[in-house]
């Protein structure tokens, strides 16, 4: 494993060059649960076939990606996984499996470490078998994961539970942690629940609202920073990301089961297909991807005056996805940094689109209008309306 360092100058150069370091293949989209939250049409609607995904990943190590992150749907309801993960170790990837470990048992975990896999990513939303089991609508499947989890650990993989945070886990969040500690297992928990991909909102009523992530947000095991990197390395990666606003279509990118190419899993805009193109012609040409790489910090509307700007992780696609706008603020996010703010000591934090609304509340204009007077005017001016 590359030092912090090595990895820090890495991430720095391949953003300075945007090149694809970082590429998320769902191999499918076909999956053995039915969580009540996915995003995903879990029909085949004509998947990749072998033969083309390893050209594709020959393509991706001649591009120069080295994180290679395999997830579905289902990975293994593809019968011809491990040969294109035998494909994608022989091409020198990194490679990251994220799993619902149902289909893993004990003689395809060995197989996993004899490949080279390092970290497993596997999908639990509790330390209840009931809640669980509710979530992903497969009766069992809790005793299932925890049995592969374990299979996996022993085999000396890096595993991590991931646990998204909806309405029906938010009260036993603490125990999934305690599980994990007692297995000697990493976690993650991530409040996101996006829309799904073709638009349809209905996944939202799991999302929670940032009064009821409070105690989550305040917990310290999400307050653990990683350590600082050396100086002259802290200055290349502050130099990288200066005014962008993620790693999306920069060095990191997503590929759908059919083939698709797009800045990120949670960034829908197609940018082109690797059925009609080379990943290169996409990657390089594509004038969707330019679009999105063109996307500066200093020209997000709204957000460029915020006074809580730094206690905000806004996502790109999240909004595009729910407000429309790549460029423009994102509802969740503002409403996520105000309660951030609160958790910091800030009285009474106001979002830049709320501050938007406050004007609104005191102006005769159209909201539409007013984005567009706090895309063009300056500090002073806004002031002066």
């Amino acid at each position: 494993m590359a030092s912090a360092a090595v990895m820090d100058r890495l991430v720095a150069r391949s953003l300075a060059g945007n090149a694809p370091l970082n590429v998320h293949f769902d191999v499918t989209y076909r999956c053995n649960e039915r969580c009540v939250h996915c995003y995903l049409d879990h029909a085949d609607h004509g998947e990749m076939t072998t033969a083309e995904i390893k050209r594709v990943l020959a393509e991706l190590a001649d591009a120069g990606t080295l994180f290679l992150t395999f997830s579905g749907g289902e990975i293994f309801l593809r019968p011809d996984f491990f040969e294109l993960l035998a494909c994608a170790r022989k091409l020198r990837f990194d490679v990251t499996l994220k799993t619902n470990a149902l289909l893993i048992t004990e003689e395809r975990a060995a197989e996993l470490r004899r490949l080279g896999v390092r970290r497993i990513q596997i999908s639990l939303y509790s330390a209840d078998a009931a809640i669980h089991d509710a979530i992903t609508k497969v009766p069992g499947s809790f005793a299932r994961t925890l049995e592969a989890l374990c299979f996996c650990h022993t085999q000396g993989l890096l595993v991590k539970i991931s646990c998204p945070l909806m309405k029906q886990n938010i009260a036993v969040w603490r125990e999934v942690q305690a599980l994990a500690d007692s297995l000697g297992v990493t976690f993650i928990m991530d409040p996101t629940i996006s829309p799904m991909m073709d638009g349809d909102r209905s996944t939202l009523r799991m999302r929670l609202a940032p009064s009821e992530l409070l105690p989550v947000m305040q917990a310290p095991v999400f307050d653990s920073p990683a350590p600082a990197p050396a100086k002259d390395d802290a200055a290349d990666m502050a130099a990288a990301f200066d005014n962008i606003p993620c790693s999306a279509g920069h060095n990191s990118l997503y590929i759908s089961p059919y083939g698709d190419v797009y800045p990120c899993v949670q960034l829908p805009l197609p940018t082109g297909n690797l059925r009609e193109k080379s990943f290169a012609e996409i990657w390089y040409g594509s004038a969707q991807m330019r679009r999105v790489r063109n996307v500066k910090e200093s020209d997000l509307a709204i957000c460029n005056d915020c006074a809580i700007r730094q206690h905000c992780q806004r996502c790109p696609g999240l909004a595009f996805m729910e407000d429309g706008d790549l460029g423009g603020p994102s509802q969740r996010a503002c409403e996520l940094a105000e309660a951030a703010a609160r958790i910091a000591g800030v009285r009474d934090p106001v979002s830049g689109l709320r501050a938007l609304g406050r004007l609104h509340a005191t102006s005769n204009s159209h909201p539409a209008q007013l984005v567009h007077i706090a895309a063009l005017s300056t500090p002073q001016e806004r002031e002066a309306l």
